[in-house]
C-alpha cells in the first residue's frame, strides 16, 4: 500500500487549500483514512479521519476540535483518493500534513492505529 500526498503550499491566513492523498495497492473500503499534522517541535496530531464505510452518518468522519467547522474530509472511491479541504486557514495550521491508512474500519485518533503513511506535504500559513 502506498500513499501519495499532495496539495500543500504557502498561503495567507484566511485562504483555502485542498490536500489530496492518492492510495495505491488497496481500495478505500478496506480501511479508515486519516490526516495528521506535525509542526516543528511538536508531536504528530490527528486532524481528520473518514471511515471505510461509504454510509454517511455519525462517526463516519471525525475532526480535531481545532479544525472543526473549517476542514472537511472526503473520498473518491473511483479515484482511490482522499481529500482534506482546509478553509479559513490560520498560522497555527502550519505543519507538515500526512495522510495515513488505518488498520481499523472506523476512525480513531491514535497514530498507533495507522499503519501506512504518506510522505507528507508542507502547509505554511502566513499572518
Amino acid at each position: 500500500v502506498q500513499l501519495q500526498a499532495s496539495g500543500g503550499g504557502l498561503v495567507q491566513a484566511g485562504a483555502s487549500l485542498r490536500l489530496s492523498c492518492a492510495v495505491s495497492g488497496r481500495t478505500l473500503s478496506w480501511s479508515a483514512m486519516g490526516w495528521f499534522r506535525q509542526a516543528p517541535g511538536k508531536e504528530r496530531e490527528f486532524v481528520a479521519g473518514i471511515s471505510a464505510s461509504d454510509e454517511p452518518g455519525p462517526g463516519s468522519t471525525l475532526f480535531a476540535d481545532s479544525v472543526k467547522g473549517r476542514f472537511t474530509i472526503s473520498k473518491d472511491n473511483a479515484k482511490n483518493t482522499v481529500y482534506l479541504q482546509m478553509n479559513m486557514l490560520k498560522p497555527e495550521d502550519t505543519a507538515v500534513y500526512y495522510c495515513s491508512a488505518s488498520s481499523r474500519l472506523v476512525v480513531t485518533t491514535s497514530t498507533r492505529d495507522y499503519t501506512r503513511w504518506g510522505q507528507g506535504t508542507q502547509v505554511t500559513v502566513s499572518s
